[in-house]
């Protein structure tokens, strides 16, 4: 119930994401990626025999100066409300990128705009397409170690900051799109969102939380499926994955019996996808 494409930031092609999902025997599986839908219509083409596309996206979102990401799911995406709101949010992420190039150029670092431009491949532009240039710069090893003081991570020498919406503001758009709204690893990259905040994301309508997510162990697991149950929320899972940027991981985390129909039975925006 978590995956990315090159709509976004994964390196595969929505079809591409779709086949493997069929390959891994899934029988569901939703596309999110960052601010879009844009991979939909691909997706929903290439999907193989009994597989379904749960539509969704990965809406960014920000709290006290952190970063929150909503799924969203079922939702209409014509919702002129939420979709001037991803356009602005996607607006505001290409600014971002550009002036995090501009930073790195000041820090010596051999990274263009144009560079950065071509690996998302006319997607939604993100931070791993800067950090993917600058492992192919020869500046960095690996994509991830981007993500840290030195560079582009919060708090980074080249990092610069972006517009997202209150969660509560995100949460409110996606439900009247008629979709439904689930936190997204709240305990993971040392998010550690607070049970309050939960609590009061809840009380503005969250539908449920993300508990089975590679980046969270089984005592954080534990923990979140203990508090969804209090707060009546729908624990799901999902892998997270962004092709070879995560090791392929496509199917290694799966929902909790049940989420599924629990998250369908309450939205009423779009529906799923069949393959035939």
């Amino acid at each position: 119930m978590h995956s990315h494409s090159t709509a976004s930031d994964g390196t595969c092609p929505p079809a591409d994401v779709m086949r493997r999902a069929g390959a891994v025997g899934l029988d569901v599986i939703a596309l999110t990626d960052h601010d879009t839908v844009a991979g939909h219509r691909e997706a929903a083409e290439a999907l193989p025999p009994g597989l379904t596309l749960l539509p969704g996206m990965e809406l960014s979102c920000r709290l006290e100066g952190r970063s929150v990401h909503l799924l969203g799911y079922l939702f209409d995406p014509a919702d002129p409300e939420l979709a001037a709101e991803c356009a602005r949010i996607r607006e505001s992420r290409v600014r971002r990128a550009r002036a995090m190039v501009e930073r790195l150029g000041e820090l010596g670092v051999p990274v263009t705009w144009e560079q950065v431009s071509a690996l998302a491949r006319g997607g939604v532009v993100g931070r791993p397409h800067i950090a993917r240039a600058m492992a192919e710069a020869g500046v960095i090893d690996a994509p991830e170690q981007a993500f840290g003081p030195d560079w582009i991570g919060a708090g980074g020498r080249a990092h610069v900051a972006r517009y997202a919406p209150d969660p509560a503001r995100g949460i409110a758009l996606v439900r009247a799109a008629g979709g439904v709204a689930v936190l997204a690893h709240p305990r993971a990259r040392g998010l550690m969102i607070p049970d309050d905040v939960i609590a009061g994301l809840a009380a503005a309508g969250l539908a449920g939380i993300e508990v089975c997510h590679p980046d969270q162990d089984q005592a954080q697991r534990e923990r979140l499926l203990a508090l969804a149950g209090r707060l009546g929320l729908v624990p799901t899972g999902g892998s997270d994955d962004h092709g070879e940027l995560t090791g392929c991981r496509i199917g290694s985390e799966t929902a909790p019996a049940g989420a599924y129909e629990r998250l369908l039975s309450q939205a009423t925006g779009a529906s799923p996808a069949v393959g035939r």
